[in-house]
């Protein structure tokens, strides 16, 4: 069985490299990929803590179905903007979200 603390160095990773991408990126589609990372890595830390805490139940194995629900509608929602701002502007870098005022 793999030891609890190698898939938190594993989510701690994806989650800071979310992050950073989050911080670091111009363009809305790579800052929804790092969003999605981000949330990926919670959903790691459900399954784990409810693998090793209760392993009898499914509690953490709800939580992130209902995080995968949730994230899958966001990213349809997200796309659905970044393409309505193509369509307006005709890149998708955030820098030039302030062309939409007009």
């Amino acid at each position: 069985m793999i030891p609890m603390e190698h898939y938190l160095i594993v989510s701690t990773l994806m989650f800071f490299i979310g992050i950073y991408g989050f911080i670091t990126r111009k363009n809305m589609i790579a800052m929804l990929i790092s969003l999605e990372l981000v949330i990926n890595a919670v959903d790691i830390n459900f399954i784990v803590f409810n693998r090793y805490l209760f392993p009898g139940q499914l509690e953490g194995m709800f939580f992130t179905l209902f995080s995968i629900a949730i994230t899958a509608a966001e990213t349809t929602v997200a796309l659905a903007i970044i393409i309505n701002v193509y369509r307006k502007i005709g890149n998708v870098n955030v820098g030039n979200i302030n062309k939409m005022k007009n």
